[in-house]
């Protein structure tokens, strides 16, 4: 569970605080786990679809590593400590992990499902953040859910 500094006045209480940074840690367990899971397809796609497959991910996942910092950075304005262990992650994730080696379109489906869970969780914190009057967080949160349904549109399409 996570604990907010009860010293930090921002103008938000510290159990308003608290609900956010915990809503926060999941999306930010959400966005490692769609970024291990995006450089892991980009690593081991093949097929006819490759390059483009390829080139794909490397832009999603380079997108999710820079996410990720984003939002553990809110978490500790907020004045809370940031999860940041293969094991928090695994807790707190809505995304499950894979072992087995799927193909091109497999990948796909599993992206978009991933991408649309977290614009799913985004969607679930900013209604608490928006309630708490944090501007900083929901707009975080607004441009993260924009990422995710254009990323989960345009992967769509390619199973189309």
């Amino acid at each position: 569970m996570t604990t907010v500094d009860p010293n930090i006045d921002i103008g938000i209480p510290a159990a308003q605080r608290e609900e956010i940074a915990q809503g926060l840690s999941r999306l930010l367990a959400d966005t490692y786990t769609l970024y291990l899971k995006t450089h892991n397809y980009h690593w081991n796609v093949t097929g006819p679809m490759f390059q483009t497959l390829h080139l794909m991910f490397e832009t999603q996942y380079n997108e999710l590593a820079l996410a990720v910092d984003l939002i553990a950075e809110r978490i500790r304005a907020l004045g809370a400590a940031a999860p940041g262990s293969y094991h928090a992650f695994s807790e707190l994730s809505s995304i499950t992990e894979e072992t087995d080696s799927p193909d091109a379109t497999t990948m796909i489906r599993r992206l978009v499902e991933g991408q649309e869970t977290v614009a799913r969780t985004a969607r679930e914190v900013f209604l608490v953040a928006d309630a708490a009057g944090d501007q900083p967080t929901a707009d975080l949160l607004t441009q993260r859910m924009q990422v995710h349904e254009k990323a989960a549109w345009m992967l769509r399409s390619l199973l189309q």
